[in-house]
């Protein structure tokens, strides 16, 4: 969880500003995503797609659960 303070600033961001933070996150995380050996390597890329796949079936199942049974399809 953030901190009122860290978000606070993060709302007082631009769209640009918060982007370019984005940006900068996602690279320092994906250098290390490719250190270690291939096995390591191997290990975290099924991992992430574990916790992947398991965010978007909770998004999923909260998006179901929301939705009347006349609007399900």
């Amino acid at each position: 969880m953030l901190s009122p303070e860290t978000l606070d600033s993060y709302c007082r961001m631009t769209p640009g500003e918060r982007l370019r933070l984005t940006l900068q996150l996602t690279e320092k995380a994906q250098r290390g995503l490719g250190q270690g050996t291939s096995e390591l390597v191997a290990r975290r890329g099924t991992l992430l797609l574990k916790q992947n796949s398991e965010r978007t079936e909770r998004i999923l199942a909260g998006l179901r659960r929301i939705q009347g049974p006349n609007e399900r399809s």
